[in-house]
């Protein structure tokens, strides 16, 4: 059964990958709304500094250092929350790491350490948050990607670990639904965001990496994160990139060979790469909580398939209103 989420204001969020990006995002629009945050990052430092920015403007916050690749870490964040605000009702599985790089040119340790973040640390959140969520009930958003549906060369890794994540919450979603427990389990996936996603990848090519456009504003991702902490979605996609998905699922081929043609030479500028600074295996050497990253072309502020999929019904209720208008202006002007 669906279970119906509280308000903002009532909820207790835990967020993994909190110091940055996404995740930072979503820490600091949650706390505004009045939500009470757990914070979890690998980089104690940013985490400090995150939760004395969001208590110095009201907010209700605590840090709890962690790697999601280490299940015993994982664990001890549910028993941080618990012990801190007694529980809580929705968890984020946000922590996530790239790398730029052909799959044959990137070192096996290097994938292998990519997937324990991306898809196992994300089995560990949903494992640990379990046990409370089905006895009280709450929300699992686990964050994908669009790459979830079509992978790409030079991010062929971080696609199949999204694939996983994908792979996995559909079935936790029906397993949950099977047993009829009062946890909503929900997949946001995410386009090509403005974060320092691109800066913190290792790279293994001889140029810089970017993304590919569209980009859009992270706090559009935080916004349909909490949008799925107050009402059940099975999944939201952020962007305009459902069309790819389309594609994929009716002319796989033709997908095949557009992203072939044209995908390496959108992810990499003509200068070089830095080498240096990349979370792989350990926080950034510098510790500063960067919500946006370097991207130098525009950044969407808003995204129109996201709001339609975030309000169908009011959406259809104004383009009804339009229509309306149009036709009584069409008999007018007759």
């Amino acid at each position: 059964m669906n279970f119906r989420p509280k308000n903002l204001n009532e909820q207790t969020i835990v967020i993994t990958g909190a110091s940055s990006g996404i995740g930072l995002a979503t820490a600091r629009e949650a706390a505004s709304q009045g939500a009470q945050v757990v914070l979890v990052s690998r980089d104690e430092s940013a985490l400090r500094q995150v939760v004395e920015e969001l208590q110095g403007a009201g907010g209700d916050a605590i840090a709890v250092t962690a790697d999601v690749g280490d299940p015993d870490a994982v664990n001890a964040i549910a028993e941080s929350a618990i012990a801190k605000y007694g529980g809580f009702d929705t968890w984020v599985n946000n922590a996530g790491v790239s790398i730029y790089g052909l799959l044959d040119e990137v070192p096996v340790e290097d994938h292998r350490r990519l997937f324990e973040t991306n898809f196992w640390g994300t089995v560990y959140g949903s494992l640990a948050a379990l046990p409370h969520l089905k006895d009280n009930g709450g929300t699992l958003v686990n964050v994908g990607s669009v790459l979830s549906e079509r992978a790409i060369p030079l991010q062929g890794m971080y696609s199949a670990s999204k694939h996983a994540v994908k792979g996995f919450t559909d079935a936790l979603r029906t397993e949950m639904m099977h047993a009829k427990l009062p946890v909503n389990v929900t997949l946001i996936k995410p386009s090509g965001i403005d974060t320092p996603y691109v800066e913190h990848a290792r790279n293994y090519t001889h140029k810089a990496a970017t993304l590919p456009a569209p980009v859009y504003d992270p706090s559009l991702v935080a916004d349909g994160i909490l949008s799925c902490a107050t009402t059940y979605r099975r999944e939201l996609t952020i962007g305009e990139q459902k069309a790819y998905e389309w594609l994929e699922a009716t002319f796989p081929g033709l997908a095949d060979r557009m992203i072939a043609q044209t995908s390496v030479g959108q992810q990499q500028l003509e200068r070089p790469p830095r080498h240096a600074g990349d979370n792989l295996f350990s926080p950034p050497p510098v510790s500063d909580p960067q919500q946006r990253g370097e991207y130098t072309g525009y950044t969407m502020p808003i995204s129109p398939y996201t709001s339609i999929a975030k309000h169908p019904l009011a959406t259809l209720a104004i383009l009804g209103g339009v229509l309306v208008g149009l036709g009584a202006l069409t008999r007018v002007n007759r």
